[in-house]
């Protein structure tokens, strides 16, 4: 008699999988089932669908996450834009093989750079001086050059987020100067960070990031509505110009601008909140967890939009959890460890930054710059 919406996210999939059992189905279709769950309600319901899948019932099992289709599939089958591309038995089905179906190239070229990266003596664009927040993030300096890619890592809890938020005007700072274009500035909030040229790329796009029920195209337009009005008077013709060309040059998957973001992938949603980002032409962008949640694809076409933005000029900062990933798209990676910046590592021809490397500052066995 208990209300569904009191249940945990866990209990309410077990809600849905008993009531698809009590109509007598034959195939269970899930998808994404584990995107909220952690990890000991994501075990549970592992261990639901193997003894489901020995009592005779077929599921389809959707999914981008590795770990989880090596624990549960018999065979994989692999859309890319749209269409069916192949399908691979248990024992075919290596990361590698996965990858290169999803994103259409050999893995070994999923973060390949396509822009050479920029000398130290490149412009610095942004320069933070000693910032901290009161709270996460207890003093911290770094600079970023134009052209360059810095990743930040970390343990969750270490800061990383923090440290972005405080710089970019979302949270309050306490101490610390921040420098842009060789110009002190003061973010005292987002709105002020933009202006500045600074832009934040939030780790939770639904929560804090794209309006679910707006369109496409207000999404894309919604930080510069005053570019495409005239005495005050909003022009929807510029506007929805202006976002039928932002979704061309990002691949947003999009049958026409006028479409609810809420229909929209994961990654799709990711491109439009870019999209709205690079409308106010930033300096320097923040990017945290930006690949978090969307399909292989999808990433790969983020990691070329960022190696893009750098080729242009611009500073890239990315926070992510994917060790890979900074390892992969980075030109200096930042380690951050208990509120402050505990080492620097530098990418250099024949001498790629390693996860022990990063893991070794991390628990403080490594000095600190290498």
């Amino acid at each position: 008699t208990s209300r569904v919406g009191r249940l945990s996210l866990a209990s309410r999939q077990l809600v849905e999988i008993a009531r698809a059992l009590a109509a007598r189905a034959r195939v269970l279709v899930m998808d994404e089932p584990t995107t909220a769950l952690s990890e000991r309600e994501t075990e549970k319901l592992f261990a639901l669908i193997e003894g489901l899948r020995d009592e005779g019932l077929a599921i389809i099992y959707i999914s981008h996450r590795m770990a989880e289709i090596d624990r549960l599939a018999d065979r994989v089958s692999v859309l890319r834009d749209g269409r069916y591309v192949g399908t691979l038995t248990r024992a075919e089905a290596d990361h590698a093989r996965i990858v290169s179906l999803m994103v259409g190239r050999d893995v070994a070229s999923f973060y390949k750079k396509d822009h050479a990266t920029k000398p130290a003596r490149a412009e610095v664009l942004l320069e933070v001086r000693d910032v901290a927040d009161g709270g996460r993030v207890r003093g911290c300096s770094f600079t970023v050059h134009a052209g360059e890619v810095v990743g930040i890592a970390g343990l969750v809890g270490g800061g990383r987020s923090d440290l972005a938020r405080a710089v970019c005007g979302i949270s309050r700072r306490t101490s610390g100067e921040i420098w842009l274009s060789g110009r002190r500035i003061d973010p005292s909030s987002p709105a002020a960070a933009i202006a500045a040229g600074l832009v934040y790329l939030t780790e939770d796009r639904k929560a804090d990031g794209v309006h679910l029920d707006m369109s496409v195209h207000e999404n894309i337009v919604l930080a510069t509505l005053d570019r495409y009005a005239r005495f005050g008077v909003r022009s929807l013709a510029a506007e929805r110009a202006r976002a039928k060309a932002a979704i061309a040059q990002l691949s947003i998957r999009t049958p026409h601008e006028r479409l609810k973001v809420r229909a929209l992938s994961g990654g799709n949603q990711q491109k439009v909140l870019l999209a709205r980002l690079l409308e106010t032409k930033p300096k320097v962008l923040f990017l945290d967890e930006p690949t978090r949640g969307i399909d292989i694809g999808a990433k790969s076409e983020i990691y070329r939009l960022i190696d893009t933005l750098a080729a242009e000029g611009l500073g890239v900062v990315v926070i992510s959890s994917e060790l890979p990933e900074l390892i992969g798209i980075a030109d200096r990676i930042l380690v951050m460890r208990d509120g402050l910046i505990a080492g620097e590592l530098h990418a250099s021809p024949g001498r790629p930054i390693t996860q022990e490397a990063i893991m070794a500052i991390i628990t403080g066995t490594m000095p600190a710059a290498a």
